[in-house]
């Protein structure tokens, strides 16, 4: 077992961490809490943890890529995964295995070096071809069952932070000081 800030991990989990070089994200509940805030005049409203935008940043700085694939289609998921500097943002995409597969095939990289994010039922088929699946604490039951790793923070409060920082560390490119702005 290895011992991480987030619990123990399999050794053999752990290996299958250092062979990351995409990280794949679905958005709401993942990136949110998986709730859709709606004003009065019609407007969508998210939020994000700024713990999850440190650790996108991270991973880039470390050359690990990271994507957005989501069903949902917002100015605001386009906005800020720009301002981290995710240049892989594909929204709108209800199926989201296809997707997956075009971006592997566009960067070249085979399902063994993704690690997938989800919380729900759609995401399913993306992590069942990911090399490294991981659910967030609070996802469907059904996803928790199908994953390798499910977090130990819920979706929208440091989920992403997490995988990213397990990620790092395996790879020994975890860095514990400053650099990075959200």
């Amino acid at each position: 077992m290895i011992s991480t800030w987030y619990g123990d991990i399999t050794a053999v989990l752990f290996e299958r961490f250092k062979q990351i070089k995409l990280v794949v994200c679905d958005v709401d509940g993942v990136f949110s809490d998986g709730c859709i805030y709606l004003g009065n005049q019609g407007e969508e409203l998210k939020a994000f943890n700024t713990r999850d935008g440190f650790g996108v940043k991270a991973l880039l700085n470390a050359g690990i890529e990271v994507a957005v694939i989501t069903g949902r289609r917002s100015a605001i998921v386009e906005n800020r995964m720009t301002a981290l500097g995710v240049t892989h943002i594909y929204q709108g995409q209800e199926d989201k295995l296809s997707c997956f597969q075009q971006l592997l095939a566009k960067l070249d990289m085979e399902e063994h070096q993704v690690a997938s994010i989800g919380d729900d039922v759609p995401d399913i088929d993306m992590l069942k071809h990911s090399g490294l699946s991981i659910s967030v604490q609070d996802g469907h039951p059904y996803v928790q069952q199908s994953a390798d790793y499910v977090t130990s923070q819920r979706g929208g409060y440091g989920a992403v932070r997490e995988l990213s920082d397990l990620i790092l560390l395996a790879q020994g490119q975890l860095q514990l000081h400053g650099g990075v702005s959200l």
